[in-house]
């Protein structure tokens, strides 16, 4: 009998201690020790490396404001997607350093990045970003040129004669 209640004793403490460090690692901020977190958003051929740290909502893209770097508005409204659908716009200051691509595929890249460096900051941000499409990279790329065709896809005019 004093055996059977030593197990059910060491049974419930080791569940509690399991439930514990579940608990402790799903809330696992990734902050270095400025408090700011980082990570890499990929978007055809770009790549922009990411940091967001507590700010007043500045974003600075390779030392330039996001109104110089993007100039049309349709790419600082992708820039801002993230924040917006997890209701941090103005809340974090954005540093970005981005290479490769056009401006349009850069933006992605910058989307991707700040998506990803929410989740790592705040992790309970994951089930809103997720279902927007903002955590996944879009695989999309352009389609390589194939032998006897003038581009990828395009062939030579036919002619009858």
């Amino acid at each position: 009998m004093a055996d059977e209640n030593k197990f059910t004793e060491l049974k419930s403490t080791l569940i509690k201690a399991k439930s514990a460090e579940t608990e402790t690692t799903q809330v696992d901020h990734k902050r270095d020790a400025q408090g700011r977190a980082y990570a890499t958003g990929r978007r055809k051929e770009s790549v922009a490396r990411v940091w967001i740290k507590p700010g007043t909502g500045k974003i600075t893209i390779n030392d330039r404001d996001e109104k110089v770097y993007f100039a049309r508005p349709v790419l600082r409204m992708i820039l801002r997607q993230p924040l917006i659908a997890a209701a941090r716009d103005g809340q974090f200051d954005v540093i970005v350093t981005v290479a490769g691509g056009g401006l349009s595929g850069q933006a992605g890249a910058v989307r991707h990045g700040i998506s990803r460096a929410l989740v790592a900051y705040e992790p309970t941000l994951r089930p809103v970003l997720k279902p927007g499409g903002f955590l996944t990279r879009d695989p999309r790329a352009v389609e390589r040129k194939k032998y006897g065709r003038p581009k990828a896809r395009r062939s030579f005019q036919f002619s009858k004669r």
